[in-house]
């Protein structure tokens, strides 16, 4: 038999307006202004106000009669803040645009002139009189280059594909020679297939005191596991110095870089960072302000606002002006809940940003070691929101203040507590952390359990294996690995 069963549920949808807001929430300023200029080809009904246009408001203050009485019937439950006539008052013209003054000068850090790893290899690789099979191999190995400035890539399989896919037949013995040659070019350890070797090249180039180099070129060589472990007193005994020597021939191999490849690369990360939000001290308070005066101002075209209503006061239109009609509305309606949009993530980034100030006030005026246990549920209840809503404010976005740059993710944090009956927050105990191993002992340096003990005695209980965790992403390594001479 057949039967039927009815069941009743709830599904939330988002409205594609919510949806977009939702969206612009999440973009820090420089994307939200490429955003904004993509919105403004797309959308003739959008128009970036300048100086000119805004003055027009000075002239006239006439108010139409001809709004569109379709669509206010259609959307009067949606259109409270818009309604067609707001913008074809020239007197309004200021209140819908994002920036609040254009006295101001555009102001945002730029990114450095410098030309990127890649383009300064194959510069040297160009000037070297090679064939061109090799210039084509050369090539390919430099693009292979991780951002480290290592060359992980299977020498053999390069080969092979230049054979496959250039025609040029080349042996592994000629492409080693290959490879030596950029490994010598500008900066020192370049295209290295792994630390030893990385170090090694370096140290070759560079002009030391001969016994010193000679002494540092075989620990590399031959004991290059017990340096990478410290085994400093196996390498003595090998290499049979003072441990005077042994730590002169130490001091030549830690100037050399570990990493060439860092620094030398212009990408997108390695520009300048452009903060969202600017807190400034004036006097004894804290002003916030959002870092957009570059952001392209938007408004209503009153152009094309004058030729949708044309059309409305028609008694006749033909079915192309129809056509037309109901694009220009489409159009209108997007660029109205766009700025809509773009007036509520100011709103919203500001209400955040002055809950974490208000919070973290103590950390703006000492620094890091004053910050106190926050998360997203703290900020959210504080101005009422959801806390999917703080996460996306928070992610991507920074704050510029007296005491540096940092991502809003960095003012949220757990906390532990301490014998006081406050909490802490595990930033604090990191940077705790930190002092301690930077004033240790480097002949004996603390273990995490000793470093857990310290803490206690302070009135902060911790794990060791928290301490562990905590020295692990400060990138500290073990206290064996931390030993000196």
């Amino acid at each position: 038999m057949l039967s039927l069963n009815l069941k009743l549920s709830q599904n939330q949808k988002l409205s594609p307006q919510q949806i977009q807001y939702q969206k612009l929430l999440q973009l820090n300023t420089l994307a939200l202004e490429q955003r904004i200029k993509t919105e403004l080809e797309l959308n003739p009904m959008l128009e970036e106000t300048t100086l000119e246009n805004f003055e027009l408001k000075q002239e006239t203050n006439d108010k139409s009669d001809d709004a569109l009485d379709d669509f206010e019937g259609e959307n009067q439950a949606n259109t409270e803040e818009f309604e067609p006539e707001d913008f074809m008052n020239q007197g309004d013209i200021d209140e819908t645009r994002l920036n609040k003054s254009y006295e101001e000068e555009p102001s945002r850090p730029l990114p450095k002139d410098k030309e990127s790893l890649n383009e300064r290899l194959l510069d040297q690789l160009y000037m070297q009189k090679l064939p061109e099979r090799d210039i084509i191999l050369g090539e390919n190995i430099i693009a292979s280059i991780r951002k480290d400035g290592y060359f992980k890539q299977d020498l053999n399989k390069l080969v092979e594909d230049l054979e496959l896919f250039d025609h040029y037949k080349i042996s592994y013995e000629e492409a080693e020679k290959v490879l030596h040659i950029i490994q010598n070019f500008d900066p020192p350890g370049i295209a290295a297939r792994d630390l030893r070797e990385c170090l090694l090249i370096q140290l070759r180039a560079a002009s030391y005191d001969p016994y010193y180099s000679y002494l540092a070129e075989k620990m590399l060589e031959d004991h290059f596991e017990d340096f990478k472990n410290k085994r400093f007193d196996a390498i003595q005994k090998n290499l049979m110095v003072s441990k005077e020597t042994l730590r002169s021939v130490l001091e030549i191999i830690q100037k050399l870089n570990p990493k060439p490849g860092e620094g030398n690369i212009m990408s997108e990360e390695a520009n300048q960072i452009s903060p969202d939000f600017i807190i400034e001290r004036e006097g004894d308070n804290f002003i916030v302000s959002l870092n957009d005066r570059s952001m392209p101002s938007v408004t209503i075209s009153k152009t094309y606002l004058q030729m949708l209503n044309a059309n409305k006061r028609k008694r006749k239109i033909s079915k192309q002006e129809k056509e037309a009609h109901k694009f220009l509305r489409e159009k209108f309606e997007s660029a109205k809940w766009f700025i809509f949009s773009i007036q509520q993530r100011r709103e919203t980034l500001m209400k955040i940003m002055r809950a974490i100030l208000e919070k973290q006030y103590e950390f703006f005026e000492i620094g890091p070691k004053a910050l106190k246990p926050m998360i997203y549920k703290d900020i959210a209840d504080e101005i009422m929101m959801d806390i999917s809503t703080i996460s996306r404010v928070v992610n991507g976005k920074y704050v510029q203040s007296p005491v540096g740059i940092h991502e809003l993710k960095y003012f949220f944090s757990e906390g532990l507590a301490t014998d006081s009956g406050n909490e802490i927050s595990n930033k604090h105990i990191k940077e705790l952390i930190k002092d301690i191993i930077e004033n240790e002992d480097k002949k004996s340096p603390f273990s995490d359990d000793k470093i857990a003990k310290m803490l206690i005695e302070k009135g902060i209980h911790i794990a060791r294996r928290t301490v562990a965790k905590y020295r692990e992403q400060l990138k500290i390594p073990v206290a064996r690995l931390r030993k000196e001479l």
